[in-house]
């Protein structure tokens, strides 16, 4: 069982004085919420059948005091990292919210990703509004730009400061709410009142704490085409080999669900379980057996499954994270050397979408997820809220602290459910040893 958050806390910038605007959105009352609306963390008992409903996430939602006067607040949005789709839709949402339901003044986007925040790059921030993003949900990407990689955390906050910015949100995975914890913490030490507020961007879906992230059902859909495609070549050739990499540096939770989807895939290769090549019980093999049952096989593997099999030394990205080997390459390399050390045709084709899964638009499910995170990021910040997240947990829309997400990623557990519904719908091997 997934141990209980230590500290759920949210901090807030001081006393909140100015009547929220959305008393006078329309006829109907606003569904106000206050700090004893809580979301419970766990939803059952332990096996022993001690009550463990105690912890809680502050639950998300407009309060009826506010702590910025909307006419005077300035407002700035960032996105840094990897491409994911439904970046446009939260841009989208939050200029909306802050505009028609605050009535915010200026709303600025900082191109580039943190590096808009540092003048020295000269990336001038967009001045958003209404009208300039009201499409933007129809395009994948993101019409701010992005970018990897540390920056300056004083320059970026003396940014902050000589723009007026109250009001930061930074849309951005596991690195990016990282940098977000320390512009919190430098604009603290500078006893500044200003709100940073995440909105969790990860097309691997690990963020911990969560029940998922942005853009992850639009991108295992993506995934779904190009493994029907790799069936397709497969059970087009004698011995045909349908071979899909798939994103997920740590975590399998696209390739899993891609798999449980398509519903032909014969191997799965996540990085959370290991599997070696050689010797009776190893993918080769059992690869050979499988095609001298059926004919074909479709292998999906996640970007960083098998990294034990390669030298992979120590480099590192931009952004910190170790740069990993090919593993679609190398396996592809492998599997044609071994059928053709056996003197026995394969035909092998290798697809790696990765670039289309995270460069497409959000469906229609993730851009109603990105409008109501938006929502809920504008209420939360617009309240004071600051050094959070926002996210859902059991259905609802909650408030994390940044320090309770940034230590770690969620990962796919091969002892639950998840890996187990994919060693039942592919047949391969609980073991590749």
């Amino acid at each position: 069982m997934t141990p209980a958050p230590p500290d759920t806390s949210i901090p807030t910038l001081g006393p909140c004085r100015f009547p929220s605007p959305l008393h006078h959105f329309g006829t109907v009352e606003a569904p106000f919420k206050t700090e004893t609306d809580r979301i419970l963390y766990h939803s059952h008992l332990l096996e022993d059948g001690r009550d463990v409903s105690t912890p809680s996430y502050e639950e998300a939602g407009p309060r009826e005091k506010i702590y910025f006067d909307p006419p005077k607040t300035t407002v700035g949005i960032v996105t840094c990292g990897g491409l994911c789709p439904g970046l446009n839709d939260i841009i989208r949402g939050i200029v909306m919210r802050c505009h028609h339901q605050y009535g915010v003044a200026r709303t600025y986007g900082f191109r580039y990703g943190y590096e808009g925040l540092v003048q020295r790059y000269g990336h001038t921030p967009l001045l958003l509004r209404p009208n300039s993003v009201e499409q933007a949900h129809h395009f994948g990407g993101t019409l701010l730009g992005s970018s990897r990689g540390q920056q300056d955390i004083g320059e970026m906050v003396d940014t902050l400061e000589d723009m007026k910015v109250d009001i930061l949100f930074v849309i951005g995975g596991d690195g990016t709410l990282r940098g977000a914890a320390e512009i919190v913490k430098e604009i603290e030490r500078r006893g500044l009142k200003k709100a940073v507020v995440g909105i969790p961007k990860t097309i691997d879906n690990d963020i911990r704490f969560l029940d998922k992230s942005f853009g992850f059902e639009t991108a295992f859909d993506a995934a779904v085409q190009a493994v029907k495609c790799a069936y397709v070549e497969a059970t087009g050739a004698v011995n045909g080999v349908g071979l899909v990499k798939l994103m997920g540096r740590d975590s399998g939770f696209i390739a899993c669900y891609a798999a449980l989807a398509g519903s032909n895939v014969d191997f799965v290769l996540i990085p959370e379980v290991k599997f070696e090549l050689e010797g009776d019980g190893g993918l080769l093999e059992s690869l050979r057996l499988r095609l001298l049952k059926r004919r074909n096989a479709v292998i999906v593997v996640a970007e960083g499954a098998g990294q034990h099999l390669m030298e992979t030394g120590d480099a590192t990205d931009a952004s910190g994270n170790k740069k990993y080997g090919d593993i679609g390459q190398f396996l592809k390399d492998r599997i044609n050397g071994y059928f053709k050390s056996r003197k026995t045709e394969v035909n092998l084709k290798y697809i790696d979408p990765s670039y289309i899964v995270r460069s497409v638009p959000a469906n229609a499910q993730d851009n109603v997820y990105c409008s109501r995170l938006a929502q809920s990021a504008v209420h939360a910040a617009m309240g004071g809220k600051t050094g959070m997240l926002v996210g859902r947990w059991h259905g609802s829309f909650v408030h994390l602290p940044l320090e309770l997400v940034i230590h770690g990623r969620r990962k796919v557990d091969p002892t639950q459910e998840l890996w187990h519904s994919v060693l039942e719908c592919t047949g391969q091997p609980a073991v590749m040893k």
